[in-house]
């Protein structure tokens, strides 16, 4: 069977399966586990892998899942690709009242990684039952930790990539404002570099009747705030692109207190190693030069570890052009504007280059969902056999390309 019968094969397989992934989604959902807590879906994808017969590990950066899909009698040679999905929630109090809304409160997955994760267990069963025409072997990879977590490295530092290492890796984030099943296929950098950043300002405390005897860290870190976005404005070249985000902002325990110690914590996001030390650099200048005209100190630090830019290879872009045409048709296809979002598969792909879509989650008949990282998210169920077709079959053509 060529691979692009066999990609059609895994679409109308897949589109068979559609109430499995509902269900699993829906479960998941409603059980959202934090970054290094998924400990009950990996069990559960654990459990399922182990079901289908394959060579299993957990426990992969604490808790994350591995399992190899090959043929019978492959050789030791034979190539490997490797295809990730990420697992966990966020720290967000769902206000949708759907059937299936989530059951640990103050936590859920509003950003579709549940999506994600009923899709890796779609397609390990499509890549299992058709194993033996696959030309290699398959790497299934459950991510913890995506959202900040740095869940990629620790399961790299864990050996995700080892024995066998793979030559190129896949994979896919469902995009609620894009039409249902309409993917973006395209090379080079797709999403920014993200890394994140605490600030801590010390002054001196005191009565709130008396400021002249203090030095007031709500208002040096104030003025901090805003200047610092005078960085992207004034100091990074407008050809450029690069975002500074304070995300949050604590200071204080009492109206009639002056509070001595204020704490920012935030990200920057860039397409480019020397915006990214520009952006350090001017962060760290302004915050020192503003708190040296108050007379406060501060500590400013940069999170180790900044995830890179999610970036696609030529190769690995092209055969997954050709893939997404067979699922949805080439009038599906698009590109966009690469966006300031994060996203640690750029970890993966540094080492073993691949292709990372967008497939759209948003019904058109229906009104457009919230946006991601928003407590009303949610996505077109719609999707998920689009997703589980494109990645296996991406696979498949891949290793059929290697041998």
């Amino acid at each position: 069977m060529s691979t692009s019968n066999l990609t059609k094969t895994f679409k109308a397989e897949a589109d068979q399966l559609f109430p499995k992934l509902v269900e699993w989604r829906r479960d998941f959902h409603m059980h959202p586990e934090l970054g290094y807590e998924e400990v009950r879906t990996a069990g559960i994808v654990a459990e399922h892998l182990t079901d289908l017969g394959l060579e299993v590990s957990t426990g992969i950066g604490k808790t994350g899942v591995i399992a190899l899909v090959e043929p019978d009698g492959l050789p030791e040679d034979a190539p490997t690709v490797m295809l990730r999905f990420d697992m966990d929630a966020l720290p967000i109090h769902e206000i949708r009242d759907v059937p299936y809304k989530s059951q640990n409160d103050g936590v859920m997955h509003a950003c579709g990684h549940d999506g994600h994760t009923a899709i890796g267990m779609g397609v390990a069963k499509l890549l299992t039952k058709h194993r033996n025409q696959l030309g290699g072997r398959v790497k299934l990879v459950f991510q913890p930790a995506e959202e900040g977590g740095g869940g990629a490295r620790a399961m790299i530092a864990d050996g995700a990539l080892d024995s066998p290492t793979p030559a190129a890796s896949f994979a896919l984030h469902l995009w609620s404002q894009l039409p249902t099943n309409q993917i973006v296929v395209q090379a080079g950098p797709l999403w920014a570099s993200a890394g994140m950043f605490s600030l801590v300002v010390t002054g001196r405390g005191g009565h709130g009747a008396a400021p002249h005897e203090t030095i007031d860290a709500t208002l040096v870190a104030s003025q901090i705030v805003v200047a610092w976005q005078s960085i992207v404005a004034r100091s990074v070249n407008p050809t450029d692109t690069a975002v500074v985000t304070v995300g949050s902002f604590k200071s204080g325990y009492a109206s009639n207190i002056i509070s001595e110690r204020a704490v920012l914590t935030g990200t920057f996001r860039s397409f480019d190693p020397v915006v990214e030390a520009l952006v350090h650099k001017r962060m760290d200048e302004i915050a020192k030069g503003i708190c040296a005209g108050f007379g406060a100190t501060c500590e400013l630090i940069f999170a180790n570890g900044t995830c890179p830019v999610t970036s696609n290879s030529e190769e690995g872009a092209a055969l997954m052009q050709t893939v997404a045409e067979d699922v949805v048709g080439a009038e599906q296809i698009t590109q966009i504007t690469p966006m300031m979002v994060g996203e640690d598969m750029s970890e993966f792909l540094n080492r073993a280059p691949g292709c990372f879509i967008l497939v759209g989650a948003s019904d058109p008949a229906e009104e457009m969902h919230a946006p991601h990282h928003n407590p009303a998210f949610d996505f077109d169920e719609k999707m998920m056999p689009t997703g589980v077709a494109a990645l296996a079959g991406v696979a498949a053509a891949y290793l059929a390309e290697q041998g």
